[in-house]
């Protein structure tokens, strides 16, 4: 199928007039619905739990949200194999708002958190078919505008995010939040019923999918929230770290002979250049976990309200993308700084950040809390001056034909991480007094160990960094 004219014009304006401008306001929306969910429900996450309570499955709703996004980036292909591009986009869409209403009429926590996995899977679904689909739609001189555009999605959703969300958290209407999603999806349902064709497309067979893999993943990832949830019974805690532990080395191990990979060849060698690369990422990944907390902790300790919550909590996106421009083309020594001082910095983020939310800053220095935003935009802006050139990297130490997978790897691996990430903040969280949301003192302690720990994430990684070898392409 050809669905669009074939042209050797790939200006901007080829991609955005036209029914060319129709598709990528269908593509780039899918991931911006995908992208500004998860803005808002962090934002208005504080205010939830008050509503419903669930304190203590906080980081649940990263965790599962996260894990079934996974499963469903991966899943997408079959899904244009078997369904086609249109039809794939209408079962996804769908999934996403039934998770999207169970959400909004949710009574209680464990209702929430089923609504939150039905919404990660559509969510995961719409992420891997916008990608895939500029293969589709698009013609290739096309292509690489096309995937900038949807790309930025993330950037935008920063700011949409936290505004819906904050907006009617303050209101006290955080379920309006998640009704407000749906008309957005309805509306990309009419662009892609209109605008992308009917049929089936050659795309990946099912053996090339590791799902036996990618679920053990995902168990692995719940058994550590769950053990979360045992806060005075620290051998539970432990062993179900362990379990993770043995499950995620099987899994690695399992990948190394397999033909249906998660990781490329090679990644499994100690200290190869993909090793260490993706380790990187995942490490760094860590560090943004933090992202779920900003507005619980800002609204508990330092009275902030929910919109502002939010903002605070952006203002690490932000300072990411800031970052990553300002690392953009620049010569291959300041590139290498870049690569190894930006750990260092998020680092040192993550540290102050520690040290500084359980403060009470507003009789302590002038300006009270916003002395926040330093640490939150170091952290941003230490992954983002170096994260685009690790993924440049990864490119080039990929294995002669396993390019494609070596860069679908990295949402992976990212991913993964999030999830991870989350469960054992939440583990953390729950241990130091964070499930009691009348014990101010708890909360203070809570800020400061899981921001502490996490910080060991982009200390590792800047170590890493020091082991690897600097690639020499332009």
């Amino acid at each position: 199928m050809t669905a669009a004219v074939e042209t050797t014009n790939d200006s901007w304006s080829v991609l955005l007039s036209g029914r060319n401008g129709l598709r990528s306001i269908a593509l780039a929306g899918g991931v911006a619905v995908h992208a500004i969910n998860v803005y808002l429900v962090t934002t208005i996450l504080p205010s939830i739990v008050r509503d419903i309570g669930g304190l203590e499955f906080y980081a649940w709703n990263m965790t599962l949200f996260v894990m079934a996004s996974i499963l469903g980036s991966a899943l997408s292909p079959k899904m244009i194999h078997s369904l086609g591009l249109r039809s794939a986009f209408v079962v996804t869409m769908i999934i996403f708002m039934i998770g999207t209403a169970i959400c909004a009429m949710a009574p209680r926590m464990e209702v929430l958190l089923l609504g939150r996995t039905v919404q990660g899977l559509g969510g995961g679904f719409l992420l891997g078919l916008s990608y895939s689909a500029v293969r589709i739609v698009f013609d290739s001189v096309l292509w690489p505008k096309a995937m900038v555009l949807i790309s930025s999605m993330w950037g935008i959703a920063t700011l949409i995010g936290p505004t819906i969300g904050g907006v009617f958290a303050e209101g006290g209407h955080w379920r309006l939040a998640f009704w407000f999603v749906i008309p957005a999806v309805l509306g990309l349902l009419f662009l892609v019923l209109t605008q992308i064709k009917g049929g089936r497309h050659s795309t990946q067979d099912d053996a090339g999918i590791p799902f036996g893999k990618l679920s053990l993943l995902a168990v692995s990832v719940v058994i550590i929230s769950w053990a979360s949830l045992y806060k005075n019974n620290l051998a539970i805690n432990l062993g179900g770290v362990l379990v993770a532990i043995v499950l995620t080395v099987l899994v690695g191990r399992s990948d190394r002979v397999a033909q249906a990979n998660i990781l490329p060849r090679g990644t499994y060698k100690r200290f190869s250049p993909l090793a260490v690369l993706y380790g990187c990422v995942a490490l760094l990944s860590l560090g943004v976990t933090i992202e779920l907390y900003i507005p619980y902790f800002l609204q508990h300790i330092h009275h902030q309200s929910p919109l502002w919550g939010g903002y605070f909590m952006a203002s690490l996106s932000f300072a990411w993308t800031i970052g990553s421009f300002l690392s953009a083309g620049k010569s291959p020594q300041t590139t290498e700084a870049f690569v190894k001082g930006g750990p260092i910095l998020a680092a040192v983020g993550l540290v102050l950040l520690a040290i500084l939310m359980p403060m009470d800053l507003q009789t302590l220095v002038p300006g009270g809390a916003y002395w926040l935003l330093v640490p939150l935009m170091a952290i941003g802006c230490g992954i983002g001056v170096c994260w685009p050139h690790l993924l440049t990297e990864v490119f080039h130490a990929a294995p002669k034909g396993q390019e494609n997978l070596a860069s679908a790897a990295i949402i992976t691996v990212q991913l993964y991480s999030l999830a991870m990430g989350g469960a054992l903040s939440g583990m953390l969280a729950n241990l130091s007094g964070f499930d009691d949301p009348s014990n101010l003192n708890g909360t203070r302690v809570s800020a400061a160990v899981v921001f502490g720990v996490l910080a060991l994430g982009p200390i590792i990684a800047s170590w890493l960094v020091f082991k690897r070898q600097p690639q020499t392409h332009p």
